[in-house]
């Protein structure tokens, strides 16, 4: 899809300003393809939010110190406030909206003629199992900082399936949070870190057992 650039002055679908110069430039964000026409000066949380409406990923210090905007390139947390949106062409970007798409597992009600009356969830209350345990721990309070946690723990998992607390310590320690003193979010983290191992040796003694 080709999205409009967006100018704070100017009413929804004003021409750019005399001058601007405007480069177009192709994201790849959460698996889809977004065609965006911008300022190149422009910064990758700027374009998430104003232009592709992602308003998941927040802006804070918009110094790379608070890490709100962490958000995921080629699968590594990167700060984007701190990059310009055209850096990002030719990566694969995912932000928090990625966590939980439409048809991922939840804790709804359970389906089946035992369910009785009760309808599934609806897409916006699906959680990941990440989401479920930051939940599950109250690894949130205001929940401004949440997203950037989310997206540093998915990242951090990712490349570190089997951390032990100590990792998970020093990672969490890359973001700032005012409100949970941080033993939640190291607990939730961790509570995700043994139920994905579990799932993965559950899987890996069914398929022995073929």
């Amino acid at each position: 899809m080709t999205t409009p650039p967006p100018s704070a002055d100017a009413a929804p679908g004003a021409a750019p300003p005399t001058g601007c110069e405007l480069q177009l430039m192709v994201l790849d964000v959460n698996g889809e393809q977004h065609e965006v026409i911008t300022e190149p000066r422009r910064t990758l949380v700027d374009v998430l939010r104003h232009d592709l409406r992602l308003t998941g990923t927040h802006v804070g210090c918009e110094h790379g110190i608070c890490g709100a905007c962490t958000v995921l390139l080629d699968g590594r947390p990167v700060r984007s406030c701190l990059m310009f949106a055209a850096q990002a062409e030719g990566a694969a970007l995912r932000t928090v909206e990625s966590l939980a798409p439409d048809g991922a597992p939840t804790e709804g009600p359970e389906e089946g003629p035992e369910a009785g009356a009760q309808a599934p969830p609806a897409p916006g209350d699906r959680l990941s199992d990440l989401q479920q345990a930051f939940r599950a721990h109250h690894a949130l309070q205001c929940g401004f900082c949440t997203p950037g946690f989310l997206m540093l723990a998915e990242g951090f998992l990712a490349e570190r399936p089997d951390p032990d607390e100590a990792e998970i310590r020093e990672v969490v320690a890359a973001n700032l949070c005012r409100c949970t003193g941080y033993q939640p979010l190291v607990a939730a983290i961790a509570q995700c870190a043994a139920a994905r191992r579990a799932a993965r040796e559950n899987r890996s003694a069914q398929r022995k057992e073929l």
